[in-house]
């Protein structure tokens, strides 16, 4: 479940000792004494943010310490004073390891200790990530390759740093083996035609599973499956010989139906045989209506017994 507590990692009191104390007011008189030439450095402050943030945000790890400014002619060293946390980022900052209290901060500007704060931040955007293609053997033995697209999002920044090493490559890495797991379960059928409850099932173990990294798997989507091709030519074949064996089914049927009203017919015409001479001549104008030049007359078969004799 979501939880919008602020998450503190064990003992990020001010329980830090002497030394610590120590350290962190000498940094604090270096960051007055040297106040001065950092306010005449203002302009470059925010270039160096964003080259701290391009150089080391992929990594998932950035550091507060000393920034590296390679110029064409020399190379000059700054002090980063300030952070810059924009409206959908997080930035979890460390003094002397410990997380300071009250946990992720940002949106805004922060004021860091030179050499004594780290930071790292964190996004919390809703991010998407294809889970490449598993082979997967189903349940009734049958192997397929199935892959699917997942959708998360962080909603605690410190778990997220503070209880996974790389949140965003062992979100993949579950996603990869619960899709394996699940679909281990389930039929071949139950595959093609019930990707939505397999998609929802998977979203709340992965949703349970990752809960305690501070991330949000919102939704899962079981993109495409592709069987064995010698698979496929024989669900082809199957398909095609109940689609003939239904409609010799019909035919039959059709056929009954037929038979069925005809001998009504011939019943209804056999107690009125003048019927049966009205049915003659409407045959006879059938024929001579098609101009055919060979018309054969049928002869009542009571007429030929007398010939016969």
């Amino acid at each position: 479940m979501e939880s919008n507590k602020v998450h503190e990692a064990p003992g990020s009191d001010n329980d830090i000792g002497c030394c610590g104390c120590i350290l962190i007011g000498l940094s604090y008189i270096l960051v007055v004494l040297f106040f001065p030439f950092s306010l005449c450095m203002t302009i470059k402050i925010s270039t160096l943010l964003k080259l701290t943030t391009e150089v080391c945000y992929g990594q998932y790890n950035c550091s507060a310490q000393i920034v590296l400014l390679q110029t064409k002619k020399k190379k000059k060293l700054y002090a980063v004073i300030f952070l810059i946390v924009t409206e959908y980022e997080r930035a979890v900052i460390f003094r002397l390891g410990r997380v300071l209290p009250g946990g992720a901060k940002g949106p805004g500007m922060f004021f860091i200790l030179p050499c004594l704060d780290d930071f790292k931040k964190v996004d919390l955007r809703t991010v998407s990530y294809d889970v490449p293609p598993q082979e997967i053997l189903t349940k009734d033995s049958v192997t397929v390759a199935v892959d699917a697209v997942i959708y998360s999002r962080i909603f605690d920044p410190t778990m997220s740093v503070c209880n996974v090493e790389n949140a965003d490559r062992s979100t993949r890495l579950l996603a990869a083996t619960t899709l394996r797991n699940v679909l281990g379960t389930k039929n071949m059928s139950e595959l093609l035609s019930e990707r939505d409850v397999i998609a929802s099932s998977m979203q709340q173990i992965l949703d349970e599973s990752t809960d305690p990294w501070g991330i949000k798997v919102e939704r899962v989507e079981i993109k495409d499956v592709r069987l064995p091709v010698q698979l496929q030519r024989a669900m082809a074949a199957e398909a095609e010989a109940s689609r003939e064996a239904r409609a010799k089914v019909v035919a039959a049927e059709g056929e009954q139906h037929a038979s069925r009203a005809l001998k009504e017919a011939a019943d209804i015409m056999a107690q009125s045989p003048a019927a049966i001479q009205l049915r003659y001549l409407q045959t006879l104008n059938s024929i001579a209506a098609e101009r055919n030049s060979t018309i054969i007359f049928p002869l009542p078969m009571d007429l030929l017994r007398g010939f016969m004799k």
